[in-house]
């Protein structure tokens, strides 16, 4: 079988799919980060190995915030950012998509199409608030699962009044709401609607959010948030089947236009990999230095304005 591969390395979450010429998942992985976005990605390729291995991969693309290095480790064909990618996905599965609301474990992206073209974009990438990490701490102080999360704020009655401008603000109002007396379920509710407000104020300021609408990313499992940007929007929000992965079935297609591959091999899952970093001292940009180590030394190095240190040995 002839397939394409597609890895989304993110701050919280790797992930690695398998498509057919046709654009069809044939396999999927998603799994956590924690920190070490090489060995979670050498565990991604142990298990399409063990599951398919007699795969010929023609092409691989990379996406996400840790893409470069997915393609030193790799042996990636393309290398694209996370709205390309999250765009291109997204127009394959609905190719009359307006609008992308894509949320995941560190950041939030508003994506605007028209007649198939990216014609606007914005990000959120310094403050947490709404994303699945931010969501994922308070239901563990709530005491409860993240899965269900979203089914406590359906159940709200009278949401109560959350303050959503970052996490810290979120984060002591709900403490003063539950010291107040309101009930779990209004709580949770109070902060999704808080966290669609953020992203609203914060993302969508001005721009017009038209449907369709994709609603994408690891925190378009959770309902409370989906049913806040449908009462906060008036419109249906459309959670594809694969929205924890939408950015690399993006960069598996983009890898669709390979003529010939640099994909290393399934013996990544057991090379003996490491990183380690630097900041030059040679000019006043102070530019850190990331390299990835072998049993032989420095493979790869990326971070510098110049260019000097992305030549080994320069």
């Amino acid at each position: 079988m002839k397939a394409f591969l597609g890895i989304d390395v993110g701050s919280v979450t790797t992930k690695v799919v398998l498509i057919d010429d046709a654009g069809t998942v044939l396999w999927h992985s998603y799994g956590k980060t924690q920190g070490q976005p090489i060995r979670a990605l050498q565990s991604a390729f142990a298990a399409l190995r063990r599951d398919m291995g007699d795969t010929e991969i023609q092409g691989v693309g990379t996406t996400g915030s840790g893409r470069k290095l997915a393609d030193y480790v790799v042996g990636a064909d393309v290398v694209k950012n996370e709205i390309t990618a999250h765009a291109l996905s997204a127009i394959h599965l609905i190719p009359n998509v307006r609008t992308i609301v894509e949320i995941g474990g560190q950041d939030s992206k508003l994506i605007l199409i028209r007649n198939r073209v990216v014609t606007d974009f914005s990000m959120n990438t310094v403050c947490a608030a709404g994303t699945g990490s931010f969501l994922e701490h308070q239901a563990v102080r709530l005491g409860i699962s993240i899965e269900e999360l979203g089914n406590h704020a359906l159940a709200a009655s009278s949401p109560a009044r959350v303050a959503g401008r970052c996490t810290v603000f979120a984060e002591s109002d709900m403490i003063h709401k539950q010291q107040m007396g309101h009930n779990l379920e209004d709580i949770v509710a109070g902060l999704c609607d808080a966290l669609v407000r953020n992203y609203l104020n914060n993302l969508a300021r001005g721009k017009d959010i038209s449907a369709p609408v994709i609603f994408q990313g690891g925190v378009a499992a959770n309902p409370g948030i989906k049913a806040a940007f449908e009462r906060e929007l008036g419109q249906e929000f459309i959670v594809p089947v694969y929205y924890p992965i939408m950015g690399a079935i993006g960069a598996a297609l983009i890898a669709r236009t390979t003529k010939k591959t640099r994909f290393r091999g399934w013996q990544v899952a057991e090379q003996q990999l490491s990183t380690s970093s630097f900041y030059c001292p040679d000019c006043p940009n102070s530019c850190g230095v990331i390299e990835i180590n072998n049993r032989n030394g420095v493979i790869a190095r990326w971070g510098d304005s110049c260019g000097k240190w992305g030549i080994l040995g320069g």
